[in-house]
């Protein structure tokens, strides 16, 4: 991967996002609340979500934010899904794309309409423990410190490049619960720092190495 320019904005530009989530929302929340609170110099244009039932989706509707619940079992392939997501993305000016709790596989095709532009927090310190259920993998394997990560997407899962990280003791006798209880509160102090950043036009990629200008 070649250097990523950073981002030229004008003064007073609101970054556009577009949310993908499939659970309860408590990062899209942090988001929105960022928002409202001037923290963050952006704007949620769309809410999407794989789940019908999500309550992020009703997270953002009690805001008056557009969403769209699209349903993976109306289309033959994932290409076909995410062919309509891009079109949906592109409807409402999204600059960035979010993974926020979305517990779906994207394809090349999204990554390739928005590279270096969709962004996912990850439970771990990765490259540790990617995938799913990443809490009970730190206490299985014994870790002593876990954390969060957000991250750039690239083709892989849990694999682009590392744009900040928090990190969380794991003590002794935490359970799964407990540990993803701590961690989240983390998540929701740095993915709103980290798309602040973006906004400003201070993250750089070189790489697998991401700079903060």
């Amino acid at each position: 991967m070649s250097e990523s320019p950073v981002p030229s904005f004008d003064m007073g530009h609101r970054l556009m996002l577009g949310v993908l989530v499939s659970g309860r929302g408590s990062n899209l929340q942090a988001i929105m609340e960022a928002v409202e609170d001037g923290r963050l110099s952006a704007r949620v244009a769309v809410v999407m979500s794989n789940k019908k039932e999500a309550p992020a989706l009703e997270l953002a509707r009690k805001r008056g934010i557009p969403t769209l619940f699209l349903n993976p079992s109306d289309y033959p392939d994932r290409s076909g899904y995410d062919e309509v997501m891009i079109q949906t993305l592109k409807m409402y000016g999204v600059e960035v794309v979010v993974l926020a709790g979305y517990m779906r596989l994207v394809t090349p095709m999204l990554v390739q309409t928005y590279p270096n532009r969709i962004i996912n927090i990850h439970p771990s310190l990765l490259p540790a423990f990617p995938g799913l259920q990443a809490q009970s993998q730190a206490i299985a394997y014994g870790a002593k410190v876990s954390g969060c990560t957000v991250h750039f997407v690239d083709e892989e899962v849990d694999h682009g490049p590392i744009i900040a990280q928090t990190a969380v003791p794991v003590l002794e006798g935490d359970s799964e619960a407990s540990l993803t209880d701590r961690i989240l509160a983390e998540e929701h102090r740095l993915l709103p720092r980290v798309l602040q950043l973006y906004a400003e036009g201070r993250v750089n990629v070189d790489g697998r190495k991401v700079l903060i200008l």
